[in-house]
């Protein structure tokens, strides 16, 4: 198989280059490409991150399991992106979390050497990537304190101010109930239970997708008590 470089010329990596300046960066390089099965694993989380993985097909979720067993889900990954970009270098380069197929995967692998190279001759690539980094531990820092809450209505509240556009106080999920359960870690009827009750209170209306915020200033003071 070749390198599917007009799906790399779409991640934030490679944005800003063509094709051609791609395939002219990978001339010669080595590279694998694997498919995977749906809920098939593509990497343990502590497994040694060696090389540059790419999404290019399809979708894959990074999952964490604590210490009583419960799987809590990070994020859906979907093509084309990379994964785990920040985790290659430095001491401790492992996989943050499981890295799990969602449905027929192909997933591209750049050998840490090549992107080195890659990274030393092309400016726009070096930038992309920095910037890729710096982003992914922004997301990592804000996800820390996501599930430093303890109850289901501040992880709503949190969630909701925070999606929300800030001119407007409706928010429409992109997620499903039970989508959103996973991604709080929480059963989808307990989620379901905790939105009832803060509808109940005032503090927002739930409208099949849509979530309107009737109240900010309360949902606001739930977050501070922390």
């Amino acid at each position: 198989m070749e390198i599917p470089f007009a799906q790399l010329a779409a991640t934030n990596i490679f944005q800003g280059l063509s094709v051609e300046d791609i395939a002219e960066l990978f001339d010669g390089k080595p590279f694998r490409i694997k498919e995977y099965s749906r809920d098939e694993y593509i990497a343990f989380s502590h497994d040694v991150c060696h090389d540059m993985l790419f999404v290019v097909k399809g979708s894959v979720r990074g999952e964490m399991t604590d210490f009583s067993g419960k799987k809590l889900k990070i994020e859906d990954i979907l093509a084309p992106r990379p994964l785990a970009a920040a985790f290659i270098f430095g001491k401790e380069n492992r996989f943050p979390v499981d890295i799990i197929a969602n449905e027929q995967v192909t997933i591209l692998t750049i050998p840490r050497d090549v992107l080195i190279y890659i990274l030393q001759h092309s400016q726009v690539v070096l930038q992309n990537y920095l910037n890729a980094i710096s982003s992914r531990t922004q997301f990592l820092s804000n996800k820390i304190r996501f599930l430093s809450f303890k109850t289901i209505r501040e992880k709503i509240a949190n969630y909701v101010l925070n999606q929300t556009p800030r001119d407007s106080n409706k928010l429409m999920l992109n997620q499903s109930q039970s989508e959103l359960a996973d991604f709080f870690g929480v059963t989808r009827p307990s989620l379901a239970r905790t939105m009832a009750e803060m509808e109940e209170e005032g503090l927002l209306r739930v409208e099949r997708r849509e979530i309107t915020i009737l109240d900010k200033e309360k949902l606001n003071k739930l977050l501070n008590k922390l």
